[in-house]
């Protein structure tokens, strides 16, 4: 009985809620109501006589500081030195005139904070009562570095390295070549280090740079955290009055504009199974521009997310990519639009379509209401989560600051983008986007997708470092690809001594991450099998066996046939030197004009196997050697060195970028045997 009634009031004390929830109507949406202005913390701000810019914003959430210095200075232009400014801030963490590198990060470690500098900033942070601790270090950063030579040979070696993988890395080569088309190799946003600028940077350049750009009177300190602004100009005075100003120099550069028409940008990478579209030209777009909230709209709707227009059609409705996106860049001197997706090499000329069919429909024909308000809905979230890091008000107070920015430019931006209607983003969209004016750029396999390309305009070859492609013309010279087999042969020891060589088993040896990896090879060519496997520290990695017309690849205790294709494809590349069989194995031969490798002209020689199966050969005009392999199972090989044995020339030093690896693998030969006699036990 006690249940029911206690059932009976709480019915009661619902009822009439459940009563006006009835009388809801839920065929439309509610209103939206007026944005807010936006109640965000003030930064107490204070400038030293030197001119330093200080902005404090206190906020006792953790019982953390954080500070952060901010140069404020043109972009540079580094010329021969490209790849200078990347070093300044690791240089400077290498050590000061009060600290060796490794005490200098002993005390940042014992005090459990971080501190890091780049070529036009520094940032600490720490639990406040580490604050003086780490606020000295930073000053000692900043006043004393030393720039020691081993740290300079260490990064340039890093960056060498870096550089290596990025020729490879389909992105990266992108990268490269939309930069180099927006703003042109003679802007500092367009310029490319090489190996010849790394290598040009020495200390006194880091030193010059440094003694010319950190100065206060370009500068600006933000402190966030637990701190008064009391405490917080305390310490700054006290670390940072000294600190001489002095004149920073200023550079202008020439404003890049789109292209007059649209115009293909082609990089060939045979080993490209998929093609890296970018669709791209130059903008002029500020913070402070009219322009900039309704630019954010209108990329929103274009290419901003799942819900966009790009996403939408390229992959939820075509299936060309996992992902279509665009970006609207902002910047004080030239920003950029692109818009990119990484697609099926079979539907590298529909994506292109669709892209610039996207990008026109949205010029000529605008926006819809309900796009308009999943955009202000995403920008307005995007904006709100960004509040809850006390950090974004030390950020907006610079910002304000460097851009001159309206007083309430910050606590307005729901209410600025609430007011934007359907018009405005319709305006912009037909100012702003060029479907007309598009360098279209594309990384890929270019035997498979040039033709189609040219339905855009014409079309320029760029190498991946997005210098021209060299046209190389073969001449009056009568030469077949197999005429440029035949020199390989000769130039390595001839074909009889090449021939004589039937079986081999080699010991290579290579490193990734600090992991030392082996290789061990049997080469048996009358019985047209293969044995390779792969150790690791030791222990088997893995186990590829090719015999009695089948291959077997092993690894982590699993065992997998490949079927007929896969077999063919991996038949091509199990010879100690293939070139020997490719008539015995049914293969055409293609030369395919000249390429520039490394510096050298040389012969692309296409070899196709009866299965559509392709791998390409480059060999060099000069001396006939092979230089490098290309294939999309297997990547790209490099020959970067030969010795003798038999009287015949083999590589010993490799450089592979495998497809399944993000970064070059460099092997060595280690020992090599010449016509061993093998056991059946050997490729079982």
């Amino acid at each position: 009985m006690k249940n029911s009634f206690i059932q009976l009031a709480i019915l009661f004390l619902i009822l009439p809620g459940l009563s006006a929830l009835a009388q809801v109507d839920r065929s439309s949406y509610p209103e939206p109501g007026p944005a807010p202005e936006i109640q965000m913390g003030e930064a107490h701000t204070f400038t030293l006589e030197n001119g330093l810019k200080v902005f404090v914003v206190e906020n006792k959430k953790l019982p953390r500081v954080a500070f952060s210095l901010i140069l404020e200075r043109d972009p540079i232009l580094e010329g021969d030195k490209v790849g200078m400014l990347d070093f300044v801030g690791d240089m400077m963490m290498g050590g000061t005139s009060n600290r060796s590198k490794d005490e200098l990060d002993d005390a940042i470690d014992f005090i459990g904070a971080s501190l890091s500098a780049s070529s036009n900033s520094l940032f600490a942070s720490s639990l406040k009562k580490h604050q003086d601790s780490i606020l000295e270090l930073m000053a000692d950063v900043l006043f004393n570095p030393v720039f020691p030579e081993q740290e300079l040979e260490k990064l340039r070696k890093q960056a060498l390295t870096a550089l290596a993988q990025s020729k490879d890395n389909p992105n990266s080569i992108s990268s490269r070549l939309t930069s180099a088309l927006n703003y042109g190799k003679d802007h500092p946003y367009g310029e490319t280090r090489t190996e010849q600028t790394l290598n040009n940077i020495q200390v006194n350049d880091i030193r010059s740079y440094y003694e010319t750009y950190f100065k206060p009177n370009i500068s600006y300190l933000a402190i966030v955290g637990d701190i008064t602004p009391e405490e917080a100009e305390s310490l700054v005075k006290k670390n940072f009055s000294e600190w001489q100003q002095g004149e920073v120099p200023s550079h202008h550069y020439e404003t890049p504009s789109p292209p007059d028409t649209n115009t293909v940008a082609l990089v060939d990478r045979p080993a490209s199974v998929q093609s890296v579209v970018r669709i791209t030209y130059p903008v002029t777009m500020r913070l402070d521009h009219p322009d900039y909230l309704v630019t954010r709209v209108l990329n929103t709707v274009l290419g901003g997310g799942t819900s966009s227009r790009l996403f939408q059609n390229l992959r939820e409705d075509k299936g060309y990519t996992y992902g279509a996106n665009s970006s609207f860049g902002s910047d004080k001197l030239v920003a950029s639009f692109t818009a990119y997706a990484d697609v099926k090499q079979t539907a590298t000329d529909s994506a292109i379509t669709e892209m610039i069919y996207e990008i026109r429909n949205l010029a000529e024909n605008g926006i819809s209401e309900k796009e308009l308000e999943i955009a202000k809905a995403t920008i307005g979230g995007s904006f709100g989560r960004s509040l809850e890091q006390p950090s974004t008000i030390a950020s907006f107070a610079i910002n304000t600051e460097r851009y001159g920015l309206p007083e309430d430019f910050y606590a307005s931006y729901l209410q600025r983008l609430n007011a934007i209607t359907v018009e405005d983003v319709d305006e912009a969209a037909y100012k702003y986007l060029k479907p007309e004016n598009l360098h279209i750029t594309v990384v890929g396999n270019a035997s498979e997708i040039q033709d189609k390309l040219t339905a855009f305009g014409e079309i320029k070859k760029f190498t991946n470092m997005a210098d021209p492609q060299r046209e190389l013309e073969l001449g009056d010279a009568d030469i077949s690809a197999e005429q440029v087999i035949d020199n390989y042969l000769q130039a390595i020891g001839g074909r009889e001594a090449a021939a004589a060589i039937e079986r081999a088993k080699m010991e290579m040896s290579a490193e990734i991450q600090g992991t030392k990896l082996n290789m061990v090879v049997l080469y048996d060519a009358p019985q047209q099998r293969m044995a390779q496997r792969m150790l690791m520290m030791g222990n088997e990695a893995s186990k590829t066996l090719i015999k009695d017309g089948k291959a077997t690849v092993s690894a982590m205790g699993q065992s997998q046939t490949l079927s007929d294709e896969q077999f063919e494809d991996m038949k091509m590349s199990m010879w100690i030197i293939p070139e020997l069989h490719y008539e015995l194995m049914g293969y055409t031969l293609e030369l395919d004009g000249l390429r520039e490798i490394d510096g050298q002209e040389a012969y692309k020689i296409d070899v196709n196997n009866p299965t559509g199966g392709k791998i390409t050969h480059y060999y060099s005009v000069d001396t006939g050697m092979k230089l490098k392999t290309e294939s999309q199972i297997e990547g790209e090989t490099s020959y970067l060195k030969y010795e003798t044995f038999e009287g015949v020339k083999l590589p010993v030093e490799i450089s592979l970028h495998s497809p399944m690896i993000p970064f070059p693998i460099d092997s060595k030969l280690e020992d090599i045997e010449i016509n061993p006699t093998f056991t059946e036990e050997d490729f079982n």
